[in-house]
């Protein structure tokens, strides 16, 4: 049904319009403009929301799961359930995002998840959509894997990258390499061609690995200081060239325990409203008691807002509208510059079409927020619940 819906402000998010009417057909935003300025038609269905802010549908690049699920679980309510998850929180796009695992059982899952975003498409119910897979592994450094089990880890090689996109029917979206492992140029610069967002991270890269690495294709960083060689004044690693290329954009991982709030600030000082994105690197654990969950094949356990395996922090437990708060509470921004960390920048970043912001011809994918930013409604393609 086409629908007129009103606010107090909408954040395009590169834009801020007051008192706003938003129009939209068939699950596309038709026409924005202020209410003073603009005519509702007769016929429109009209929802006023009064004092609420208007923001464009989250994308999380990075998640791994959530409600007692993991996204590489082939069981046929294991998606939706995480899906369901995300929409209560604002997220309306997401790319799932794989954890190192045997070539086989990777294969069986990039099969199951290219299925999903091929259904995804023309699916009408009110969840997250899955719209790319970000391969994390298995081309990553036995230096700084985190958790990912090493003995599955694999020499970056373009046959197996070429097995790896065909099973995923080429929605392989994002992948996470270590510039610095033999055979990683190749790799990237094909991924690059293929339209991939390659991002580095699990990385030992030294400053002129990384930048090798920028050079052939390389446009994004996985979970910046995470799993990534130390910033040191003397040798600034891969982490110095994430923080100062202006080629790359940089995943944040906001919830106090991964990155310190003060290195948050110093994140975004040196990144920016332009090239810093937020990511939850969620696990099934997310939405859940304390407890015992999956993350890929391995367990992992969550005891106080922390996802641990063996005393290393395995993924996160975090929402990406708490993110949003979160950069709100660390750095002292606005919603408005928040919101575009986990709207505008990461659809920027994975080259998703009209996603991200609020215009014309896009998607009618709209968050309904309060002023502290907590979600009160969502909207997939012009629908709520």
């Amino acid at each position: 049904m086409d629908l007129a819906i009103l606010a107090k402000e909408l954040y395009t998010p590169l834009d801020r319009i007051e008192r706003p009417v938003l129009l939209i057909e068939d699950g596309v935003i038709a026409s924005i403009g202020m209410q003073s300025e603009r005519e509702v038609p007769k016929s429109r269905r009209v929802l006023d929301l009064e004092e609420a802010i208007l923001v464009p549908g989250f994308i999380d690049m990075h998640i791994h799961g959530g409600a007692g699920r993991d996204v590489m679980d082939s069981a046929p309510d294991a998606l939706p359930t995480v899906e369901r998850l995300l929409y209560a929180h604002g997220v309306t796009s997401y790319f799932p995002t794989t954890i190192t695992a045997p070539v086989d059982r990777t294969l069986q899952a990039l099969d199951h998840l290219g299925l999903a975003i091929e259904r995804a498409a023309e699916s009408q119910e009110l969840r997250a959509r899955p719209v790319g897979i970000h391969l994390e592994g298995p081309f990553i450094s036995h230096v700084r894997p985190g958790v990912h089990p090493t003995a599955d880890l694999q020499r970056p090689s373009l046959p197996l990258f070429e097995q790896m996109w065909n099973a995923s029917r080429g929605t392989v979206k994002v992948l996470t390499i270590a510039p610095e492992l033999p055979g990683a140029r190749e790799v990237i610069s094909e991924a690059t061609r293929r339209g991939v967002c390659v991002s580095m991270g699990h990385s030992d890269a030294d400053l002129a690995q990384a930048l090798a690495g920028v050079d052939a294709g390389i446009s994004h960083a996985t979970h910046t200081f995470n799993a990534m060689r130390p910033l040191d004044h003397r040798d600034p690693g891969i982490i110095g060239e994430v923080l100062v290329d202006e080629r790359i954009s940089a995943e944040i991982i906001a919830d106090g325990i991964h990155v310190d709030p003060l290195v948050v600030r110093l994140f975004l000082r040196a990144k920016g409203a332009d090239c810093a994105v937020l990511v939850t690197d969620a696990t099934s654990a997310t939405g859940m008691p304390n407890g015992r969950y999956r993350l890929g094949s391995l367990e992992v356990e969550v005891k106080d807002g922390k996802c641990l395996r063996d005393g290393r922090l395995a993924g996160s437990v975090l929402t990406m509208d708490k993110a949003v708060r979160n950069i709100i509470k660390f750095a002292n921004w606005d919603l408005q510059h928040a919101v575009r960390l986990a709207t505008l920048n990461p659809a920027r970043a994975t080259g998703l079409a009209n996603a991200g912001q609020l215009v014309v011809g896009a998607p009618a994918d709209i968050i309904v927020l309060n002023s502290a930013g907590d979600v009160v409604k969502t909207f997939v393609r012009g629908q709520a619940a």
